[in-house]
């Protein structure tokens, strides 16, 4: 095995001394998250230790079938941790009401892949390089000589192929293949992953995918796609925020278009953009994090205060100056 990150040691040196852990993830986790976090838990659970799953918002449904054994639950206060692990979360506020029940540990381990990671935590393994925090995983285990059983080689294979796009993205390298291969070899179900992550989707994100159709905006020579997305039409489409999920991609992949964008209403004065880049030069994340939030070059998002329109003006200048800036 090539050398690996002295991190590592120190991390495995503190999941080896623990006996009580927990495994927390963004709020809205995506499939990256709840692999990467159902993963870990599962190896754990498998080296004896007590271990709780949680996350801010309910497993995704077209993801629970990962989660065979229930462990994926909303957090509650009170409990002591020897150690607390956070995977696939750039800020510890993005931990949502996690964050606030998870006070009384030992040690906070922080591993992800998102360049704009604040390194909260007491040990920080964060690889800006790699292109999903599942990947990040699997070498932990691998490092660790514990076994990656078939469910955790399901919840890896999904983390890795939701975060690249099925392994369309850029960020995709060849190690990702090795990884994604090795996973099979475990015992990865690979038709059964395909199948309920891109395969089977509701009737309500089909209306609201049909929202998207007759709603988008094309600007600025047709470079610029974007689209709103408020409480009344997840309302009238009976959709839930998961199913906005990956929607974007579908504005971005219009031929003229290098960035995409999705306005979503949180609250009447409180927007959750995201951002997509095709273009290698057009960052997407120094973007967000302009406007407070953060990501990957190519796929960031943040949360901004203020009217719709004011918002909506402020992100498309900023993405105006970008493409200018770069053409």
């Amino acid at each position: 095995m090539k050398p690996h990150p002295k991190i590592l040691d120190r991390i495995l040196e503190g999941l080896r001394e623990s006996r009580t852990c927990c495994v927390v993830g963004h709020v809205r986790p995506d499939g990256d998250c709840v692999g990467s976090q159902l993963a870990l838990a599962l190896a754990l659970q498998n080296e004896g230790k007590r271990v709780v799953c949680w996350n801010e918002d309910p497993l995704p449904r077209k993801l629970a079938f990962l989660d065979a054994e229930h462990l994926f639950q909303q957090p509650s206060s009170g409990q002591e941790f020897d150690c607390v692990v956070a995977t696939d979360c750039a800020t510890f506020e993005r931990l949502g009401a996690a964050g606030s029940c998870i006070e009384r540990r030992r040690l906070l381990v922080n591993i992800d892949h998102h360049e704009s990671n604040s390194r909260y935590g007491d040990l920080n393994w964060v690889s800006g390089r790699t292109p999903a925090t599942g990947e990040l995983i699997h070498r932990l285990l691998k490092v660790a000589g514990w076994p990656i059983t078939p469910p955790v080689a399901d919840c890896l294979f999904a983390a890795v192929s939701t975060d690249t796009g099925s392994f369309q993205y850029p960020t995709t390298r060849p190690s990702t293949f090795q990884v994604a291969g090795e996973l099979v070899h475990r015992g990865a179900n690979l038709s059964r992953i395909c199948d309920e992550v891109y395969q089977s989707y509701p009737l309500s994100r089909v209306r609201l995918l049909k929202h998207l159709y007759n709603h988008f905006r094309l600007t600025h020579q047709d470079r610029i796609a974007y689209v709103w997305l408020k409480k009344g039409d997840y309302a009238r489409t009976g959709a839930g925020r998961e199913d906005s999920e990956g929607l974007i991609d579908h504005i971005r992949d219009i031929e003229p278009v290098v960035i995409a964008c999705v306005f979503e209403e949180l609250d009447p004065d409180l927007t959750r953009i995201s951002l997509r880049s095709k273009n290698a030069r057009v960052n997407v994340s120094e973007i967000a994090e302009a406007f407070g939030g953060g990501g990957h070059q190519a796929a960031a998002g943040a949360r901004l205060v203020g009217r719709p329109l004011a918002v909506q003006r402020r992100v498309l200048a900023a993405l105006k100056r970008a493409l200018n800036s770069r053409s």
